[in-house]
């Protein structure tokens, strides 16, 4: 999805209106319960949200210059991995082997044999079409951010094919840009 993500991909960025600023945080607080804590400092009222369009029909919601969401057409917001690194806890996660792991930086689907193998590790809560962080086995910070294609119990009975949409991973573009300037 940011394999080669620059700011030349941005078409449009617009501060938003008070009411969506507030639909925007409410569909992030009800995504992620574990940031409503923090959610003032993340997204605060008074500092204006900019929402950055940019092609693909992605959206970007950035405060103070700092990409912090983003979201594919009307899906749901999904943090950036620096914010995720910050707040690791907000969202279920999996866990992929050793051997997945070079496949995944290159910008990979993780396939359900990468998260199903003894090194891999799934929540089984987690539903179809929902956001996940992926860790790689043996590493503390999570590698990418990604969507899940069927729901963890299907992953681990059918074992094959593609189990995770890689939306979003480290060194890709969306993280080499640090900041919207």
């Amino acid at each position: 999805m940011f394999k080669k993500f620059s700011l030349e991909e941005v078409s449009s960025q617009n501060q938003v209106k008070t009411s969506v600023q507030r639909r925007i945080r409410q569909s992030i607080q009800d995504e992620y319960p574990g940031l409503e804590t923090v959610m003032e400092d993340l997204l605060p009222k008074k500092s204006p949200l900019i929402v950055v369009k940019c092609p693909n029909h992605l959206t970007l919601v950035v405060v103070n210059n700092v990409p912090l969401f983003f979201c594919i057409r009307d899906g749901p917001y999904m943090p950036t991995l620096r914010l995720l690194h910050q707040y690791p806890n907000i969202m279920k996660r999996f866990q992929v082997d050793r051997g997945a792991i070079k496949f995944v930086f290159s910008g990979a689907n993780i396939m359900c044999p990468g998260l199903t193998s003894p090194g891999g590790v799934l929540d089984e809560e987690v539903d179809a079409e929902r956001p996940v962080a992926i860790y790689a086995e043996g590493k503390q910070h999570a590698l990418a951010i990604g969507f899940t294609k069927m729901s963890a119990k299907d992953i681990k009975s059918i074992n094959k094919g593609i189990g995770v949409d890689n939306m979003h991973y480290l060194n890709d573009g969306l993280w080499k840009m640090e900041r919207l300037d």
